[in-house]
């Protein structure tokens, strides 16, 4: 009986469905790390503070979903709800900007967790890849980052994801909206919670999902109706870069996400085959995070993609990705002298950068070919005191069932032949 099981809300990655997760996530961070994109991992937890100032202490992150902790010495931590503030406090501590080379380009990978509801595809820990371009404001950053990501879903083999895009406003032309929206959201009939909310961050009220908020706001004002000219030729020029790429969008002028630091250019990836949770990614730019952790003026733009919504979308679309094997030769010693020789020769395939593997334990013939059948491996190698009076182990093709004799001294330029 297991003493111990996973956390509510939580789960474990085991073999061999972790293979399509590691593969996602190569899938995504190909396009970036052909890109420019450097890596960067940061700690686990942050300063609560740091996602206080940054994600926005109105949204439900900040006020409901953060796991924090005091530690010994009083202080307040957060295990980090999402990505792009720890990136940006990272570069910024580490001066990556003041380097020269703007904008510093990066992506990550990780875990991140959040005190929900668990319900398929929505964990109280999640992973996600995710790429941040910092220190430029230039519609051609805000399209590449939308580009890349079109990119690796298509790689996977990904069709039914569709791309809603959106513009913000900035400084100059927010607060005229805010205030035109916030005149009208106060004559609707709101909770309590959602009517503190009208008055900190009323943008966030769109992005409520509950059916009675929704139907109250059909005649919300719009923000395109508010965007200043030089935001809506930054938008149009968002538009443009992604039309010519070939790049498909919808405009979805209600999409605003659920961060206080995005202005301008937001976007998000939904797949219709998810239900509810139909979100596999998104992102935005958000020019003034930097100044809110207390740096400079750093214009950014970046985007998270959930791995586990990209495996769920993936599974939506009955798409199964053509992984390598795990194992390709397995050997099956039958004796002492049989178990050292073929030993050597693992060591050596797998030098030679084969995956290959070994019957451990001392199984006899039976229970030793079992385990090659159900390693998958394409070739099984066999040798018992026979074979080696004679100079030789037998090769199984696992496939077409055939078995020859191959010279002990040319067992590994044998098989990397036949595997090549």
């Amino acid at each position: 009986m297991n003493t111990f099981q996973a956390p509510k809300g939580t789960y474990d990655l085991l073999p061999p469905q972790s293979a399509v997760f590691l593969a996602v996530r190569e899938a995504i961070s190909a396009p970036l790390k052909n890109s420019g994109y450097g890596y960067i991992e940061t700690p686990g937890f942050e300063d609560v503070e740091l996602f206080a100032r940054g994600v926005g202490e109105s949204t439900d992150i900040v006020t409901k979903e953060m796991y924090t902790l005091t530690t010994k010495g009083g202080s307040e931590l957060a295990l980090r709800p999402e990505g792009t503030a720890s990136v940006l406090r990272a570069a910024l501590e580490a001066n990556l900007h003041k380097a020269g080379n703007l904008p510093v380009k990066l992506w990550y990978s990780g875990s991140y967790y959040r005190y929900e509801r668990p319900q398929k595809g929505r964990y109280r820990h999640f992973s996600q890849v995710g790429a941040e371009a910092i220190g430029a404001e230039d519609p051609a950053l805000d399209a590449e980052l939308i580009i890349l990501a079109d990119q690796a879903y298509r790689a996977l083999g990904l069709r039914g994801f569709r791309i809603l895009l959106n513009s913000l406003g900035d400084k100059e032309c927010r607060p005229v909206y805010r205030e035109a929206l916030q005149g009208f959201l106060r004559d609707l009939d709101l909770d309590e919670e959602t009517r503190r909310r009208v008055e900190i961050n009323p943008l966030r009220v769109l992005d409520d999902k509950r059916r009675e908020v929704q139907r109250q706001l059909t005649a919300a004002p719009k923000l395109r109706d508010y965007l200043c000219d030089a935001c809506r030729a930054y938008h149009a020029e968002v538009r443009d870069l992604l039309t010519a790429a070939g790049v498909a969008y919808e405009d979805d002028e209600r999409l605003v996400r659920g961060l206080d630091y995005y202005t301008r250019t937001t976007f998000e990836f939904v797949h219709d085959g998810l239900g509810a949770q139909s979100a596999v990614g998104g992102g935005g730019r958000y020019d003034g995070l930097s100044e809110m952790i207390g740096g400079p003026a750093l214009p950014s733009v970046g985007w998270a993609l959930g791995v586990d919504r990209t495996v769920l979308a993936l599974e939506a679309e009955g798409i199964t990705l053509q992984l390598p094997p795990a194992t390709s030769v397995f050997a099956v010693p039958l004796g002492e002298e049989a178990r050292r020789l073929l030993f050597g020769v693992v060591t050596e395939l797998r030098r030679a950068g084969i995956a290959a593997d070994f019957s451990y334990g001392g199984k006899g013939l039976k229970g030793a070919m079992k385990n090659a059948n159900r390693s998958g491996a394409r070739f099984t190698i066999v040798a018992g005191e026979r074979d080696l009076a004679e100079g030789v182990a037998q090769v199984k093709d696992m496939e077409s069932g055939e078995q020859k004799p191959v010279p002990l001294d040319a067992l590994v330029a044998d098989l990397t032949a036949r595997l090549a």
